[in-house]
């Protein structure tokens, strides 16, 4: 394991993924130039501090904690708006929904009013591939359909005969 190694070897391998990150930076950065792009920051959330005492580990994590916060900062300052600007932007959107959304409710209610047939039940008994019933319902008039009105009250109207 790397604590059994002599610590030799693991700064040798510290300074080598410096070199390493290093020469891939100076790599990129001749690229952009000869193409004419910009440079993005290669962002990274994870920090090794090199190799020291546990004083200068400390300061060096410190460090890193203190650059970050500075970036993050700097981030925070070139995109921060003002709570009024917040606001601002949130009512303008509101005002934009409610002018598009308003129109599109009123034409599809207009188009389902003049143009859709709202179809209903047709009148009469119905065919009889709509009428299967392969057992009786478990109500008191067991051949009536739930809403079936006319036949619960043919129904109703036999039994009261009885």
């Amino acid at each position: 394991s790397a604590r059994n190694q002599p610590a030799g070897s693991r700064r040798e391998r510290s300074i080598n993924s410096t070199m390493f990150a290093a020469r891939s930076l100076a790599r990129t950065t001749l690229t952009a130039a000869r193409t004419g792009a910009t440079v993005t920051q290669r962002r990274s959330n994870q920090t090794i501090p090199k190799l020291g005492s546990p004083a200068e580990m400390e300061a060096e994590a410190i460090a890193h904690l203190r650059a970050r916060v500075r970036r993050q900062k700097e981030i925070m300052d070139a995109t921060h708006k003002s709570e009024a600007e917040e606001v601002e932007e949130m009512w303008k959107w509101i005002k934009i929904s409610a002018v598009v959304a308003a129109p599109v409710c009123v034409l599809s209610i207009l188009k389902d009013m003049f143009f859709v047939e709202h179809v209903h039940r047709p009148h009469g008994p119905l065919p009889e591939y709509m009428n299967i019933q392969t057992k009786e319902f478990p109500w008191e008039c067991e051949t009536c359909a739930l809403f079936d009105l006319e036949c619960w009250k043919k129904c109703r109207e036999e039994r009261a005969g009885n």
